[in-house]
């Protein structure tokens, strides 16, 4: 919610009457009387229909990692370095939980992002080629990282060489899924929660353009040769294609099987050997290969004996290695054939998004840590075979690493000991060292530099920090205070597909 004004509380309740002609019928008196308590305090910043605007998108979907309690806490303390004041001195505590426990219910008419909406949420600040091509400010370009910190919704862009910070910039609310870049390393797309999208310009350190996608977004994928952008909806249960120099709309599709059942779409990923874009569905048994011709969306369905949660590429693209819904295996398609070809026992729900792949004793292997259980299974990518599973000291969400690297880094994101990261020998197979760098702290996300010889990891915290590491001693060199910094990605090792980082 946001604090407002005597004129823009006169402006959101006009605005509001403009859409009170939708279907949005309280339940009761009481419903009656929140809804217009919202309208009052809210509906200027957050949208009469809780669609969102200046302030993010207050609905079920959009606060599924905001704590009911955390909510109550914004709404009547605010949150600092935003619009959002707080409302202690204007609400009552009773107002205030109505208010937390209204915009956690669903609206009762049905929410609609279509073409239309779309075109008209397109801001366009610097059209293609209108900014200068050379970089305001001196570093190695490739060697950068941009670090999102969601505690205060910014982003810092770090020189990778001295690990400094350059410039540090807001974004939108709930950054979600990891910035994409294009593929010279120019520009960057940073995908909301809300479903925005915005375009910055990493050379002149401004947003180029900004399009909301849709209501409730998953994530966004560039294509290989930077021409398109394609964002994942949960919310309407779409893929929207963009051409990526002004992000403007080119093709709207909705995503649902031939009986017309449709379906969330859990991510998109870019192919860049086979010029297209995987879709992972989450409702119906598909996976969907996007290509795009004439601007236009062409669909190649492959079906699946089981819904699919997350997705992990080889690296040739040749095949798709999907997790099982059940959370109890995994799947691998054959990317040309469409054909399932093996299955995986992958006991505790991989999350394969988060996959890494090296060459063990001639071969290649990949390793996926488990949402939940204390396990990292390393898998041969010629047999399809587990060849060994390694006990951690709780479920994991991230690993990473660098071809240049003899090691392996997994956190223990979730259970007591968050505060924990293993680091494993590439070669042995083995975990060989276990870090505590911020007791009581989440430690979280490595990333490493584009030589490999530094990484970065998170004190995922609001006191957080970035953490630097030597790569080979293991040894701590520096911490860059930040508000919990969640992801860090590293331009050369995006753009290049680094075997160590997720794509």
């Amino acid at each position: 919610m946001c604090y407002q004004t005597r004129a823009n509380l006169m402006k959101s309740l006009l605005l509001a009457g403009a859409f009170l002609a939708l279907p949005w019928q309280a339940a009761n008196a009481n419903d009656s009387g929140i809804e217009t308590l919202y309208l009052q305090q809210c509906a200027a910043c957050h949208g009469p229909d809780r669609l969102g605007g200046m302030g993010p998108a207050l609905l079920p979907e959009n606060l599924g990692r905001l704590k009911q309690t955390e909510a109550e806490r914004v709404i009547r303390e605010g949150r600092p370095a935003t619009q959002m004041g707080g409302y202690k001195d204007i609400l009552n505590d009773q107002q205030i939980a109505d208010l937390t426990k209204y915009i956690y219910q669903p609206p009762s008419h049905e929410l609609k992002w279509g073409r239309p909406e779309i075109r008209n949420s397109q801001v366009v600040n610097h059209a293609a080629g209108t900014l200068p091509d050379d970089p305001v400010f001196e570093a190695d370009m490739m060697n950068l990282f941009l670090v999102v910190e969601i505690g205060d919704h910014h982003v810092t862009l770090l020189d990778g060489d001295n690990m400094e910070p350059i410039h540090r910039f807001p974004s939108r609310f709930a950054l979600h899924g990891g910035p994409k870049y294009s593929p010279d390393g120019r520009f960057v797309y940073f995908g909301s929660r809300d479903g925005w999208i915005t375009k910055y310009d990493i050379y002149n350190l401004k947003v180029v353009a900004e399009v909301r996608a849709g209501i409730n977004m998953r994530n966004i994928a560039v294509s290989a040769d930077g021409q398109y952008v394609m964002a994942a909806n949960y919310l309407p249960h779409t893929l929207v294609l963009f051409d990526a120099d002004n992000l403007d709309l080119l093709d709207f599709i909705p995503v649902e099987n031939a009986q017309g059942e449709s379906s969330r779409v859990s991510a998109v990923y870019t192919a860049p050997p086979r010029g297209s874009f995987i879709a992972a569905l989450k409702d119906i048994p598909e996976a969907w290969e996007v290509t795009v011709q004439d601007n236009k969306a062409q669909l190649r369905r492959m079906t699946t004996d089981t819904l699919l949660d997350d997705f992990f590429f080889d690296p040739g693209y040749q095949h798709l290695i999907g997790a099982a819904r059940d959370g109890k295996h995994g799947v691998v398609i054959d990317l040309d054939t469409g054909k399932t070809t093996a299955e995986l026992p992958l006991p505790g729900m991989p999350h394969l998004g988060s996959g890494i792949t090296w060459e063990y004793q001639g071969r290649r292997v990949m390793a996926t840590p488990h949402f939940r259980a204390g396990a990292i299974s390393i898998i041969d990518m010629d047999t399809w075979e587990v060849i060994k599973t390694l006990k951690t000291e709780g479920p994991g969400f991230f690993m990473r690493s660098h071809e240049n690297s003899r090691y392996a880094w997994a956190d223990v994101f979730f259970g007591p000991n968050a505060d924990k990261v293993h680091i494993i020998d590439k070669q042995t197979l083995e975990i060989v060292k276990t870090l505590q760098p911020a007791p009581g702290k989440v430690a979280a996300h490595v990333e490493f530099d584009r030589y490999g010889e530094k990484l970065l990891l998170s004190v995922w915290d609001n006191d957080g920090a970035i953490i630097v590491y030597d790569a080979d001693t293991l040894e701590e060199e520096k911490r860059i205070p930040m508000k919990k910094p969640s992801g860090k990605y590293n331009v050369w090792n995006k753009i290049n597909y680094e075997e160590g980082t997720s794509h």
